[in-house]
């Protein structure tokens, strides 16, 4: 049975490696961060380098092959704070070359004890430059709740986000993300993630599979990769995702 589990672990790796040696997924602007359901959990001391990125298939020439991709890297300062700084920021337009888009500083609270309560809360605030004349900031903001029974866990995530700067308004947009996972093991996490944009009155749904590597010497990998589809008119037909995560 292990040797079935580890033969699904290195093909999931395979699809992953290829997908980021030939930037076949990638993101669409802002549309990175939307895409992503956060964790509450910081471990104090824990290094962390990811990759995360996204690529769109539509029936709209406008969207259809949007990509964009970002490196980040964090550290948990304490056992509750945990900043992280995305380095590198990409897009690419439809037809266009891959562009430099930003820079962010990002920072995830733990607001309580793993199992204190009967969900585990956490806060999300992000600061996020984007470069260009005229172009203004943004701040996003909001809880990250996590509940984990058994083999079973959830996550839930409620955003608002706001311009900053120049040419901002006042207008704040809010989305939210979720997931739930069922483990078969450590390396092999199958599961189902969901997303709402009211504002673009876009709902996506997809499967995903995650799981995670340690080595004795107390390093890390992690995987994250699906297919989300729009499930309404006014989202993406399709959006693939990754996301890697090496820890230490």
């Amino acid at each position: 049975m292990n040797s079935v589990w580890l033969s699904s672990a290195r093909g999931a790796l395979a699809m992953v490696a290829r997908i980021v040696l030939l930037g076949e997924i990638a993101v669409h602007g802002a549309y990175a961060d939307d895409i992503r359901v956060y964790s509450p959990y910081v471990t104090q001391g824990r290094s962390e380098i990811e990759f995360h990125g996204y690529k769109l298939q539509d029936g709209d020439a406008g969207f259809d092959g949007a990509r964009g991709y970002d490196f980040s890297i964090a550290y948990g300062v304490t056992d509750w704070w945990k900043p992280e700084v995305y380095i590198l920021q990409y897009e690419r337009e439809p037809g266009e070359k891959t562009r430099l888009v930003g820079a962010e500083f990002e920072n995830i609270f733990q607001l309580a004890a793993r199992g204190e309560y009967w969900v585990d809360p956490g806060f999300l605030f992000s600061y996020e430059h984007i470069r260009g004349a005229g172009q203004s900031d943004v701040i996003e903001f909001g809880p990250l709740l996590a509940k984990q029974v058994n083999r079973i866990t959830q996550r839930l995530n409620l955003i608002w986000e706001k311009k900053v700067g120049a040419g901002a308004g006042g207008k704040y947009e809010f989305r939210s993300a979720y997931s739930i996972h069922y483990r078969l093991k450590r390396i092999l996490e199958p599961g189902i993630e969901a997303y709402y944009r009211p504002d673009d009155n876009a709902s996506q749904l997809g499967p995903v599979i995650s799981g995670e590597w340690y080595s004795n010497t107390g390093m890390e990998f992690a995987y994250n990769i699906g297919v989300i589809f729009g499930i309404n008119s006014q989202a993406p037909d399709q959006t693939l995702v990754a996301h890697l995560e090496y820890e230490f």
